[in-house]
Order: C-alpha cells, then structure tokens, then sequence
C-alpha cells in the first residue's frame, strides 16, 4: 500500500469513523448510566444477585488511588492519558476491526470517566460486587478492552510482517 492508494486511504476514513463511533457510544452510554445512578440510586442499593446498584464517588483514580491528590492534578493526568490513548487509536487506525473495536471502548470509557470528572472532580460509581471497589460502566470497557489488546496481541505470530499505519 503507497501513501497515495486511495482505496487504503478511504478504508482507513472508515476505521477511525468507526471507531470514533464506537468510543462515543460507549462514552455515552457510560454517562446517561452515571445521570441515571445519580438520580435513582441515592439512599438504599438495588439489590440484584452476585451484583448491587449503589450510588459511590471516587474522588482519586482506579481504586481511589490518588484520592489525597488535588482535583486539578488528577483531571490533568487522566486527561493527558485519555489524549494519549486517543492519539494512539488514531494514528494506528489499526487494521485489525477487532483491535480497533477494543482500542474505543478502552477510549470510551477514559474519556466518559474524564467527562464525569471534569464537572466537580469526583467520578460516580454505581456497580458494587461486594467483594471489588465500586465501579463504572467505563471502568468496565476500559478493562475489557485492554484485556481484548493483550488478547489480540498473543495472537499475532513473530513472522506476520508488520503492516505499515494508513
């Protein structure tokens, strides 16, 4: 594929619109749960099985590391990583649909987590296992998309030439 190949080019428009897709539904998704936990949740957990809803604020990072921190420091951590990650997904564009798939939700959810946050420093929470920290939708897709890259990664053989970023 040369850089001029128009057909590489428009294939590689359609994975990253794709993709942005994918991370803003995800984000989305993520934040109408947080409005929705914020105005149903608040007094007694739902109870449903291995899983309860209860209304939590994280005021740090993942299990409130960082909680002591200013929310100034934590809002530009987190947003100097969600921009990392979003450069990376962008000019990787990964050929691989399932790379990129896993690459978005892990997008979505850093930046549904950044925009929660952004509001008054603190990150709701609303799933509770009993025995795991309280937790989000995006803290959700943020893990198992990570999880989807190291899976994708064992898959690739050493002699699969690399393929050259569109």
């Amino acid at each position: 594929m040369t850089a001029t190949d128009p057909a590489a080019a428009r294939a590689a428009v359609r994975r990253r619109a794709a993709a942005a897709a994918l991370a803003l539904t995800a984000a989305g998704a993520d934040l109408g749960a947080k409005a929705w936990a914020n105005t149903a949740l608040p007094g007694e957990p739902v109870h449903l099985g291995l899983l309860e809803l209860r209304l939590a604020f994280n005021h740090g990072v993942a299990f409130s590391m960082g909680e002591a921190l200013p929310s100034w420091v934590v809002i530009a951590l987190t947003g100097l990583i969600t921009t990392a990650v979003a450069v990376f997904a962008w000019r990787t564009a990964p050929t691989s649909k399932a790379a990129a798939a896993a690459l978005a939700v892990v997008l979505g959810g850093a930046a549904a987590n950044l925009t929660d946050r952004a509001g008054d420093g603190v990150v709701t929470d609303y799933l509770h296992t009993g025995w795991w920290p309280t937790f989000n939708l995006a803290d959700v897709f943020i893990v198992c998309g990570g999880l989807a890259m190291v899976a994708l990664s064992w898959r690739r053989t050493d002699h699969e030439p690399d393929k050259a970023p569109a």
